[in-house]
């Protein structure tokens, strides 16, 4: 099992280092980076790649550790028990699995994707530090103790919204994804666009990463961003010469709604566009 990148996902050497190493040692692999530079598709990719199943597991700020290994709905046990439902003698039909239990349970090795888990409480990742060391966990209500038949690969993303415990860290392999240099960036275009003008794309690249550059942004355009804005600037037909302009450094690009999403950012660039404009009369 060797992950090389695939037909839709250009992946940096040191990725698919980081990818393989955590595959070999059956480690949790933590990825981190800017929003926007494909840490929850590289999962999607991995299961592509591998030919292995997906199960993907999305944080929210209200979700729990139990979540991922299972619920017990007693309410809908007290209502069947009200009704004279002969299934209320059963737990386990009140016990709903959860991701962990999936993964755990698969007919085979799966990738299980735990996205974001910066968005859940401090204590989240704590609460999941004997389940991913030892893949099993105990079924209280049932007895019954559920173990993995073969260790599911494991890809957890974070945007570093919260630091995350020491102990949890140690039990993964991390990477961070650098953001995309100018040549890797023409390639994962090229990935979604092959039949985009390159001359739209040298000068799109050109215009995006000054912009990524201006000081102060509170957000810079990130890789998703970029390839929007492409899209829009291929469905508008707008020539790779409006992108040209000797004003470029005065006057914000078209369409840059794409690129900038917070108004802090867009006054920023407009009064940086302003300035230039009265240093050069």
């Amino acid at each position: 099992m060797r992950f090389a990148g695939t037909d839709n996902y250009i992946a940096t050497d040191d990725l698919m280092v980081a990818v393989n190493a955590a595959v070999t040692l059956e480690r949790p692999l933590l990825i981190k980076g800017e929003p926007g530079t494909g840490k929850t598709v590289l999962a999607h990719e991995i299961a592509a790649a591998l030919k292995l199943p997906m199960l993907t597991w999305h944080i929210k700020s209200t979700t729990k550790a139990q979540h991922g290994l299972y619920e017990y709905d007693a309410v809908s046990r007290l209502r069947d028990s009200q009704l004279g439902d002969a299934k209320v003698k059963d737990i386990a039909n009140y016990i709903k699995p959860g991701r962990l239990w999936q993964a755990f349970t698969s007919a085979q090795r799966s990738v299980l994707l735990i996205d974001e888990i910066d968005k859940a409480d401090i204590e989240f990742p704590n609460d999941l530090l004997l389940e991913l060391d030892r893949m099993e966990f105990h079924v209280h209500e049932t007895g019954e103790t559920v173990r993995a038949a073969q260790r599911p690969v494991v890809v957890i993303t974070s945007n570093n919204e919260k630091e995350l415990p020491d102990a949890f860290l140690r039990r993964c392999f991390f990477h961070y994804i650098r953001f995309p240099d100018r040549e890797t960036m023409e390639r994962i275009v090229a990935v979604h666009f092959p039949d985009v003008q390159k001359r739209l794309v040298n000068e799109a690249l050109t215009v995006f990463f000054e912009l990524r550059d201006a000081p102060g942004l509170k957000k810079r355009p990130s890789t998703s961003e970029l390839l929007d804005w492409i899209k829009l600037l291929m469905a508008d037909k707008i020539p790779a010469e409006a992108l040209k302009s000797k004003d470029l450094k005065t006057v914000l690009p078209p369409l840059h709604g794409a690129l900038f999403k917070n108004e802090h950012d867009v006054h920023l660039l407009e009064r940086l566009a302003f300035m230039s404009r009265r240093e050069g009369r």
